[in-house]
């Protein structure tokens, strides 16, 4: 098969599985569906009737005699019939609307969730802007697909086989061959040119989000961009990527405008043919005046919807090209899942263990080599080390953001692979080195911890994390906005936010990941004693740089290139003169000369 054959190939299974994928969120409202239909055709025989009753009004009107009463019958028929056409249309789309709008809904709702379900590394590796692009224009595309397929493309298929119907039984055989012809015509040439330039939709849908992706990326590195002074350098970034997107919207219109015209030319041939004939039969008497009539009107009902439908056929594929990315979101397969037999973590007191762990986030690149410790129920344990030796990788193992390659991470015996993910974490609190805040209130980013948290426990919390007096001397006291991942507030009240939220969170594991790295000395002490009183029977292990912040921990681990060289409490490590009091006698000289 040539290789644009096969392509082609591929793209219509696509649109058929993106199809597929959208029927079962329709069906859930079948009974609206079947009388949407119901209406749909209701409205089409209406307007079909339309033009006979006008040709009889014509015919009545052209005769001697005419009796006052049959016209005026006619008439009010005809007005009826129009009424009738317009009103099922609209009790159709008020009917539908429910539909449309509530396979939007439940669909974003899925997408959304399914995001969430996606491992830590896809979250990594994301573009931003443009998967936020994607599933805007995918919903826009779903609504547009709705309507117009249910009532666009099916109308005028009932349409035409109605007005071919009525044309072969009135009229010869040459005035259906001629529509016939005239609409296979039309939508051969409509679907041919459409898959011929649906790669520039696809090129622009591209470059859009690309662009988009480069815009939002450049606008939340804002202080970055101004620390260099690169304001120039990102604009012509973007303008790079808006000028390819500009090369491909430019031939997408063009070939649009060819297509329109032929479209335009093809449907003037009919028309101009088809009322010849029609005319030739009054000439010759084998048809009346209301026949005239009858034809132009079925050709101004049947091909102004056919002109649209080239339109809307564009736009299907435009949609359904749109939607496929979102649902090539949805088909990303979760890589860490709950086990069919995965149960429920409960805990009240809980061990935790690393059993010979091995990971590596890339396959080249390993970072844990056989890691084992043990974190007794209450206990604190401390791992130390140098910058990538793996430190911070534990936490996200322990939070199962991962799954290890190798070896057992353990709960109570229990392997974390066998309990459900949301309960396992439930379970867990973290006080991370970057804290990053939604654009809320401090009350809510303090109160993510626990969502349904009482006032004064948000406010107990806040003061535990030595933020509450902080928070009073704003003007907005806790309806304060953070701003975009928390930038209104400094480096330290951000941590102490994070602090105040794992306290109300108030689980049985602890984690602190460089918890106090962006605070001052007088803060960190203050938090350290907070830190200490929170963390007391509690599970907890530190993530630690500074060597002072963790010396009372019930055991300290030195790690170096993803393995454990030394272990043991403060004291011991320091009395065996190894990497530990190496670390130990650096930052004390360090700090020193800071003072």
């Amino acid at each position: 098969m040539p290789p644009s054959t096969a392509e082609s190939s591929a793209k219509t299974t696509n649109n058929w599985q993106t199809l597929g994928t959208l029927l079962p969120y329709l069906w859930q409202y079948k009974t609206r569906v079947i009388l949407a239909l119901t209406l749909l055709v209701l409205a089409k025989v209406a307007n079909v009737a339309v033009p006979l009753v006008l040709k009889d009004i014509v015919d009545q009107l052209g005769t001697k005699d005419v009796a006052l009463a049959l016209p005026v019958t006619l008439i009010l028929g005809y007005g009826a019939l129009r009424l009738s056409s317009a009103v099922f249309g609209e009790m159709r789309d008020a009917v539908f609307a429910k539909v449309t709008q509530g396979a939007i809904r439940k669909i974003a709702l899925q997408v959304f969730e399914h995001l969430h379900r996606l491992s830590l590394r896809f979250h990594l590796e994301r573009q931003t802007g443009g998967m936020n692009r994607d599933i805007d224009r995918g919903t826009k595309g779903i609504a547009f697909l709705l309507n117009f397929t249910l009532f666009n493309i099916l109308p005028t298929l009932v349409e035409i086989g109605l007005v071919a119907a009525i044309l072969l039984q009135k009229y010869h055989w040459t005035f259906a061959a001629v529509t016939f012809g005239t609409i296979v015509l039309y939508i051969g040439f409509t679907l041919g040119i459409t898959e011929w330039r649906m790669h520039f939709r696809r090129e622009m849908n591209d470059l859009d989000s690309k662009a988009n992706t480069r815009a939002i990326d450049s606008l939340i590195n804002y202080e970055t961009v101004k620390y260099f002074g690169n304001e120039r350098w990102e604009a012509e970034r973007y303008d790079l990527s808006l000028a390819k997107w500009e090369t491909a919207a430019v031939k997408n219109q063009v070939s649009l405008s060819f297509l329109n015209a032929g479209q335009a030319t093809i449907i003037a041939l009919g028309v101009t043919l088809l009322v010849g004939m029609a005319a030739n039969g009054v000439v010759k008497g084998t048809m009346t005046l209301g026949d005239l009539v009858l034809v132009n009107a079925f050709l101004l009902q049947l091909y102004g919807p056919l002109n649209f439908l080239g339109f809307v056929y564009r736009e299907i594929k435009n949609s359904l090209a749109d939607m496929e990315k979102m649902f090539g979101l949805m088909g990303r397969n979760a890589e860490v899942k709950d086990r069919e037999a995965a149960q429920n973590a409960a805990l009240t007191d809980a061990q935790v263990q690393f059993n010979q762990v091995d990971f590596s986030y890339d396959s080249n690149r390993p970072i844990l080599h056989g890691v084992s410790f043990s974190i007794p129920a209450g206990k604190t344990v401390a791992v130390v080390g140098s910058s990538g030796a793996g430190k911070s990788t534990l936490s996200r193992l322990l939070y199962r953001f991962y799954d290890v390659n190798a070896g057992a991470i353990t709960i109570n015996g229990v392997d974390v692979r066998d309990m459900v993910q949301s309960s396992l974490r439930a379970q867990i609190g973290i006080v991370p080195q970057d804290t990053v805040l939604f654009n809320d209130t401090i009350y809510y980013n303090i109160a993510y911890g626990k969502p349904d948290a009482t006032r004064d426990e948000v406010i107990e919390a806040a003061k535990s994390a030595h933020i509450y007096d902080f928070i009073m001397q704003l003007p907005d006291g806790f309806d304060t906005t953070v701003g975009e991942r928390g930038l209104k507030l400094s480096g330290g009240e951000k941590q102490r936010v994070a602090i105040a939220r794992t306290v109300l969170k108030n689980p049985p594991i602890l984690i602190f990941d460089e918890a106090t790295s962006a605070l001052d000395s007088h803060t960190e002490k203050a938090i350290q004693a907070e830190l200490k009183a929170i963390s007391a029977n509690r599970t907890t292990l530190v993530v630690a740089h500074r060597l002072s912040t963790i010396s009372d921990a019930d055991e300290i681990l030195v790690m170096r290139e993803g393995q454990i060289v030394e272990r043991g409490t403060h004291r011991n490590l320091l009395a065996s003169n190894g990497v530990y009091a190496q670390m130990w006698a650096l930052q004390l000289h360090e700090e020193g000369e800071q003072d």
